[in-house]
Order: C-alpha cells, then structure tokens, then sequence
C-alpha cells in the first residue's frame, strides 16, 4: 500500500497530517516532478522518504542559473526579467550546487524565470537527478527581508506550539501592500490566515508569538522590527473550509501558492476570517 501525491514544497504540510492520521506508517510516493504544469522529472527511488527526480531532456527545454553559495537569489519580478548571469544547460550541473529553474515547456512558449531552486543530488547515467529546494515566488518579503516559505512555517509552528490543542490545517500570507489603500498608514507587514482544529479564538498573546518567533528565526526580520520599517504581522483565523473554497476560486486544485500574489485570492480568504 502506497499514496500518490505530491511531497515537497508546500504540499508537504498535507503529508505530514497524513503521516500523522489515517496514513500512518503507510509511505507517500510522488512520482513526477511538475512546474506550472509542465513535467519535467520522475522519482526512480519511490521508498526514499524525500523525493528526488531523475530530470527527463525530451519533456521541456531547462536551463539552470547558478545560486550564490551564501544567499538565495533574488525572487524574480517579471517573466521577462534579464537574467542575472549565464545559464548552465543540463550536461553543465555540477552535484552538490543549487540552481533556479529557467524553463521553456512547450514550444510558443516564452523562456523564463520558474521561481523554482533545485539541488543537484546526483547523477543517473549522464542525467542530473535533482531535489526542490525551495519556491521563490513563495518568499515573503516587504523590505527586503526575504524570509522563505519553509523559514515562515517553521516560525508559525513554533508558535503554535505554545497554543493549547492547536493542529494547523492550512495557511496562505500575503504583503500588506496587496491589500492596498485598505492596508492603512502603518509599516509594512504580513497579513497571515490560518485554518486550525481544536482551537476556536486566538488571543493576543497567542498572536504576538509568531512576531518573536519570526524574529528569532530570522536575524534581519528582526533588526527591521526593531526599527519600525515592519510593523507585527497580522494573524487571522478562518473558518472551516476555507481554503477548499481558496483552491475553487484559484481555479486549480494544486500546488497552493504559500504567499498569495492576486488581490482576488486575498478577498476570498478575508471573506472566510472568523477571528
């Protein structure tokens, strides 16, 4: 016995509630590595616990940037965006490093920027076989901070730990500056909605903790707390069901997007806040 499903990024959380309920003990197999639609690996080693991919030539056209060894590269704005330094093609990865995906899925297509920062783990033959590493796109940042998708989840589950009975189903955040002039004359700062079980109200105790946990996780979020340039982040609890409707509205079932970007999706989970 086996699940299907996707693994890595931010379906992750959905496979650990899994582990954590009915599937227990059962392993969760991804078979194919996806972006934006376009197939682009598949997972030879289905009972190795993080899933890798064997990167298949014929099914789109990648190149890969090279990643600066101390920090992530900047999140691109624009498909268009120049790229910031020569492209590697696939016979040019080197094991060990880290690159952002340039891809080209179908012909008519333009080249450009997927957001995606891949590791090379190995090779298969002469094909790269990769691991996700994390989702630019997903990088929460209204000052330059830049704090990851899977640094955030980490602080929000740090926090949560101290909220009595508390288990997190779903979250999104999006920059205050999405909300526009309803966003008010403060600083900067992140809107946060959450869907939990066992935990009906959050008080603002429990709220405040996620600021220091982002604080403490995160070294340049917290000198610019400390100057004011980012104000606390705003934290909403939303009502079951919330984000079955989010996924309706989005149009596409998955992958969700952890940081929303279209002020559509950000009127339809407000329109779900109960606290």
């Amino acid at each position: 016995v086996v699940v299907v499903g996707t693994a890595h990024g931010g379906e992750q959380l959905y496979c650990e509630a899994l582990r954590q309920g009915d599937c227990q003990g059962v392993p969760i197999y991804c078979p194919f590595y996806r972006v934006d639609g376009a197939l682009l690996g598949v997972n030879l080693w289905p009972e190795e616990p993080s899933p890798r991919f064997l990167l298949c030539p014929d099914w789109a056209f990648c190149e890969f940037l090279p990643c600066a060894a101390t920090e992530p590269p900047p999140a691109p704005t624009a498909a268009t965006e120049p790229l910031p330094a020569p492209t590697a093609l696939l016979g040019e990865l080197w094991e060990g490093r880290e690159y952002e995906l340039v891809l080209t899925a179908r012909p008519g297509h333009y080249r450009r920027r997927a957001g995606e920062v891949l590791r090379v783990a190995g090779f298969h033959g002469q094909c790269p076989v990769v691991q996700p590493v994390r989702r630019e796109r997903q990088t929460l940042s209204v000052r330059g901070e830049r704090v990851p998708e899977e640094r955030f989840l980490r602080s929000l589950r740090r926090a949560m730990a101290v909220w009595p009975g508390a288990r997190l189903v779903d979250y999104v955040c999006a920059e205050s500056a999405l909300l526009g002039a309803s966003s008010g004359a403060g600083a900067p700062h992140y809107q946060v909605f959450v869907e939990l079980r066992g935990l009906r109200d959050l008080s603002e105790e429990q709220r405040s903790k996620l600021d220091r946990c982002l604080q403490e996780d995160s070294p340049t979020y917290k000198s610019f707390r400390f100057k004011g340039s980012i104000g606390a982040p705003r934290l909403h609890l939303v009502a079951p069901g919330a984000f079955a409707r989010l996924r309706e509205v989005a149009g596409h079932p998955q992958p969700m997007a952890r940081v929303l970007r279209d002020a559509r999706l950000l009127s339809a989970i407000q329109s779900s806040v109960i606290s």
